[in-house]
C-alpha cells in the first residue's frame, strides 16, 4: 500500500527537519530561538500525524485480512 511508504517518508522527513534545526540551534543558540522551536515543534507535530496515517493504514489493512479470511 502506498499509504504506508507515504507516511515512513513523512516521518523520515520530519525527523531530518527536527534535527537540522537542533543542529542549527546547537551552533547558535540565540540566533532565532523562537523560529527554531517553532521548527521543532512543527516537525514533531508533522511525525504525531504520519504515525497516526500509519496506525490508521495498518488498521485498514488488517480490517481487509479479516474480510478476505
Amino acid at each position: 500500500m502506498q499509504a504506508f511508504a507515504i507516511a515512513a517518508a513523512g516521518v523520515s522527513a520530519a525527523t531530518d527537519r527536527f534535527a537540522a534545526s537542533a543542529a542549527r540551534t546547537a551552533r547558535d543558540p540565540l540566533a532565532d530561538l523562537a523560529g527554531e522551536t517553532v521548527e521543532r515543534m512543527s516537525a514533531e507535530t508533522a511525525v504525531k500525524a504520519n504515525v497516526a496515517v500509519l496506525k490508521s493504514a495498518d488498521e485498514m489493512y488488517g480490517s481487509m485480512l479479516d474480510i478476505l479470511a
